[in-house]
């Protein structure tokens, strides 16, 4: 499990460089609102998914890690989608943006509904 945490907080941290180019590149570049979606989405899911790793890791949670798995799997998806429409003008896989959208928005329930489990199981 150990080897899991750190392989997701490593990929984590490449998608949180990548949100961060992206960014400048939309800021000096290409002012596509695309571009915009996809480097906040970059961002914000990387510093989550370093954070829920951690977590994991820390509680020895094997879901907390398929949570966060998922949370980046759709990441990936979504934002490669934009990106992909953005800078090269064409869509490659027109469901990636929202079987990505729908992987995100599973691995933040996930995050959430172990959260609770354990916080009623605990007391």
């Amino acid at each position: 499990m150990t080897r899991w945490a750190y392989a997701l907080a490593g990929f984590a941290a490449l998608y949180g460089a990548a949100g961060i180019m992206e960014a400048a590149a939309g800021a000096h570049a290409l002012a596509s609102p695309l571009v915009k979606i996809s480097a906040d989405m970059l961002v914000v899911n990387a510093a989550a998914v370093i954070a829920i790793s951690a977590f994991a890791f820390a509680t020895s949670s094997r879901l907390l890690l398929f949570a966060a798995a998922g949370l980046l799997l759709g990441t990936f998806l979504f934002c490669g989608e934009l990106s992909a429409h953005a800078f090269l003008g064409r869509k490659f896989l027109p469901l990636a943006a929202p079987v990505g959208g729908f992987l995100m928005i599973a691995g933040w329930l996930a995050c959430a509904a172990v959260a609770f489990c354990r916080l009623f199981r605990s007391g």
